[in-house]
């Protein structure tokens, strides 16, 4: 297609968003004469700020800034930290190391902070942990979170709870885990935790219960809204796909 009939097709989808939309009709001016400038400052300053303010929008934007800049939100952590080593700077990098699969430098982090007022502080204690389940030093895990608990009997993390059940597997403690996963599907605000308990039912061989999770999860997935399906829909895919198998 000719850059100009593009062009012109442009022209006309944008007058006819502005009249819609109801926007200032000096819009329509500026995009009839400044063809290429007007457009795009017309999707600058009207469309995008629009868009950025949506579900979908930001998802969107934030996409395409990981693209462009994949280590922005670590890299601004790490400046931080670099600035002002508090535990609040050293909780948000080492959150940001986790998210990269830093487990080693994560779990350094973690330690450090993990002295003094803050020896026992569950957030950091959990956050040690799941760099622990990282590197693979599963009995670490399993110390490190019933230590949590001990010290601190009134901290409620399902997240917590669905990593103590996996380390249990992982350490071959079948029943244990099973039991553990038993309560987590009845409670955890998502479907992560029921996708493991129904994989770990299939591993025993109990492939018509693990089927029956299985498809609680989609009937669930069908019943929510978007945004469940949306933050959840590593599991509900994984689980589309078990299913088809």
């Amino acid at each position: 297609m000719p850059i100009v009939v593009l062009s012109l097709l442009i022209q006309i989808a944008l007058v006819i968003h502005i009249v819609k939309t109801g926007r200032n009709k000096t819009w329509i001016w500026l995009v009839m004469i400044l063809p290429v400038a007007g457009a795009v400052a017309y999707v600058v300053l009207e469309l995008l700020p629009d868009f950025a303010g949506t579900r979908s929008g930001r998802k969107t934007l934030r996409t395409v800034q990981d693209l462009v800049n994949p280590d922005r939100d670590l890299k601004s952590a790490a400046q931080d930290y670099e600035i002002a080593k508090t535990t609040e700077n050293a909780q948000r990098l080492a959150q940001e190391l986790l998210l990269k699969e830093q487990y080693t430098e994560a779990a350094l982090l973690y330690k450090n902070c993990l002295k003094g007022l803050h020896e026992f502080d569950p957030l950091f204690m959990y956050g040690l942990a799941q760099a622990e389940f990282g590197l693979g030093n599963f009995s670490a895990v399993k110390e490190l979170l019933d230590q949590l608990i001990a010290k601190n009997p009134d901290y409620k993390n399902p997240d917590a709870h669905l990593l103590y059940a996996r380390v249990l597997e992982s350490l071959d403690d079948t029943q244990a885990a099973l039991h553990e996963f038993e309560v987590l599907d009845s409670y955890y605000p998502g479907a992560e935790a029921s996708y493991h308990f129904a994989k770990l039912l299939q591993k025993l061989g109990q492939t018509e219960r693990a089927l029956k999770v299985f498809e609680a999860i989609l009937a669930k997935a069908k019943t929510s809204g978007s945004y469940y399906n949306e933050i959840h829909g590593k599991w509900i895919k994984l689980t589309a796909l078990e299913l088809r198998r």
